[in-house]
């Protein structure tokens, strides 16, 4: 702490009071590097797809737990101002080829301005570029949930008015994260997260021009008002705050974007350290140990099976049924959509109440004891239980899931999702037609407890189960409440449920969509 208020002392930031600037790293001299550097050369990951960042599916990032097995990789990037940071992020998530990548700006994070200070910043005299200015906590808490896969909401500030707007964006799923800004060094909770540090070395007459274009262009200000706030601030903080993390640094690449040969040996050092953090083959041991595990145990308490009364027992017969017509199977699937949807709702908490009834008596009733009630189908199939859900709840919020099985490697890829706001308050419906390894419904649960969904607030709900996806749901998320009309003993070679329903649930799957 010492050390810290000792760098600080006597520099001229009014502003901003000592207290803030506790967890910040000490300065130290250090002579300046001109070239890029390694550690140690690793070899370049062999890589014979041709995915792009943004369509390819997410691949399993738990265990047979449930429980997150490897975190996002961390890569941090400073510079100063204009340096090009952003440019060498964007080179190096186009280079990567991997799924699911996250941009995180540090302009984000700058603190909400008091009426003083938006003063300040008006006339170009506050100092965007002095440590104080950043809101450290939020930004540490940020980056922390979205390594561990946590879904995050980002600020988004407006550089114009000096604030940040109402609405916030989700982030959520990355494998890789690249987080850049001028100060990504600074903080020493900030580097325990990074897994890679890189500097963006360029000429400080080059950065002035990118950063007048930039000002007057993109945030309305005049080229006075710029030179101003260069000389005052951001030239003084870059010597001061931004050059000694320079020390600190994995890679330090000079010319910014331009200098593609630094950032050829980021990607195949990147691609080398997933690599050594891969579980490859991990979903198959999954499976296999499942698979084991669970033979001749009895199926869980979590477990509620519609009952299979003379009713249940014969709508099963015509959906089984290999002769039965197209419009008798989507009528009858309906009905018994609905009755499983009934059943499902009757395990929602409720409370004691009593009314009046219109003869002028009173009556105990039932009413239910939560926040909301929020439906999320995995899609395509679970979207066709839909609409039994909206029949008996009114007003019900829908999400959606999508979740596609890899066909070279076997495994469940989260590909789209769509949750309404605030989810994490309700009690979640999550709907899938048949379950037969569990793979795609553990996946959709682990997604709802990325977003702060309480286990115990889950029901998932199908209309066909096999005994393994039982096992395996359970097993994983024990307080999850599964629910289903009927569980089959086995799987077949394709993973197909049996005696099951087949592959003919999803064949007439738009036919039952498009009735609606």
């Amino acid at each position: 702490r010492n050390s810290v208020h000792t760098f600080w002392e006597n520099q001229p930031t009014p502003v901003f009071g000592e207290d803030s600037l506790d967890r910040l790293l000490p300065a130290v001299s250090t002579s300046r590097r001109k070239s890029s550097t390694l550690g140690k050369t690793e070899p370049p990951l062999l890589r014979t797809g041709t995915r792009t960042i943004y369509t390819a599916g997410r691949p399993p990032w738990y265990n047979e737990h449930g429980a997150q097995f490897k975190e996002a990789f961390v890569i941090g990037l400073c510079g100063g101002s204009a340096s090009g940071k952003t440019t060498v992020a964007n080179k190096i998530i186009e280079a990567l080829d991997v799924p699911w990548v996250v941009l995180l700006s540090m302009d984000s994070f700058y603190k909400v301005l008091s009426p003083e200070e938006q003063a300040l910043a008006a006339h170009n005299d506050y100092n965007f570029d002095h440590p104080g200015a950043f809101d450290f906590e939020l930004l540490v808490t940020t980056l922390q949930k979205l390594k561990q896969g946590k879904s995050v909401k980002i600020p988004v500030y407006d550089f114009t008015t000096h604030g940040r707007q109402k609405n916030w964006k989700n982030v959520y799923g990355a494998s890789v994260i690249i987080f850049e800004g001028i100060l990504s060094f600074a903080d020493k909770e900030l580097l325990q997260l990074m897994d890679m540090k890189i500097f963006v070395d360029t000429d400080s007459d080059i950065r002035l021009v990118r950063r007048l274009r930039r000002d007057i262009t993109e945030r309305g200000r005049d080229i006075e008002g710029v030179i101003k706030q260069y000389n005052k601030f951001v030239k003084p903080a870059f010597e001061q705050y931004i050059e000694p993390t320079m020390r600190l640094a994995d890679i330090v690449v000079p010319r910014g974007g331009g200098n593609m040969v630094a950032i050829d040996l980021i990607v195949q050092h990147v691609h080398s350290q997933l690599e050594e953090v891969s579980e490859k083959g991990h979903y198959d041991s999954v499976l296999a140990l499942l698979a084991t595990a669970h033979q001749s145990q009895p199926l869980p308490q979590t477990l509620s099976v519609l009952e299979s009364t003379p009713q249940v027992r014969g709508l099963h017969t015509i959906i089984r049924n290999k002769d039965t017509s197209r419009d008798e199977f989507i009528f009858y699937s309906k009905r018994l959509m609905r009755l499983l949807i009934e059943h499902a709702l009757s395990f929602l908490p409720s409370k004691a109440c009593f009314i009046q009834t219109p003869q002028g008596q009173e009556y105990e009733g039932r009413r239910f004891r939560g926040k909301g009630i929020t439906g999320v189908s995995v899609l395509r199939a679970g979207e066709t239980m839909e609409p039994a859900l909206r029949a008996v709840c009114k007003d019900v919020r829908i999400g959606k899931i999508l979740i596609q099985t890899n066909l070279d490697s076997g495994e469940p890829e989260l590909h789209y999702l769509r949750l309404p706001r605030d989810i994490s308050e309700d009690h979640v419906i999550l709907m899938d037609s048949t379950v037969s390894t569990g793979a795609a419904a553990m996946m959709a649960v682990r997604v709802l407890l990325d977003h702060d969904v309480q286990e115990d607030k889950v029901f998932l709900v199908s209309l066909l189960m096999a005994e393994l996806g039982v096992h395996t749901v359970a097993y994983a998320f024990p307080r999850v409440k599964i629910i289903t009309t009927a569980v089959d003993k086995s799987l077949d070679d394709l993973l197909h449920v049996i005696p099951g329903i087949g592959s003919r649930y999803i064949e007439e799957n738009s036919a039952l969509l498009l009735q609606r």
